[in-house]
């Protein structure tokens, strides 16, 4: 958990560790792989399944409102290659005010 709260502590103050549990809990099995732990902001489809998946039914985001606050998720964390699914789903409910929707 120290892990992942380091990486959103690259992009953002005072971690919620709580709701970083909640990500953690929600991402499950996805974790365990490399591939799956984390999010290419090249690929559409896997942005489509980050809009379509966390932003629309664990955070209740409409396809637009996921949509741009993805992009300037994505903007903040540029210069990063392995962007973590952890961190990218934290910065996205942060940047949507939406933290309170993990529980």
């Amino acid at each position: 958990m120290a892990d992942y709260a380091a990486d959103i502590a690259k992009y953002t103050t005072d971690v919620d560790e709580e709701k970083v549990k909640k990500i953690v809990t929600y991402c499950g099995i996805a974790l365990r792989n490399r591939d799956s732990s984390l999010v290419s902001a090249g690929d559409p489809k896997e942005l489509a399944t980050v809009r379509d998946g966390f932003a629309a039914k664990k955070l209740g985001l409409s396809a637009d409102e996921a949509e741009a606050a993805i992009a300037k998720v994505m903007e903040t964390m540029a210069g990063v290659k392995a962007k973590s699914r952890v961190t990218v789903y934290y910065l996205l409910a942060e940047q949507t005010g939406t933290l309170d929707k993990l529980g």
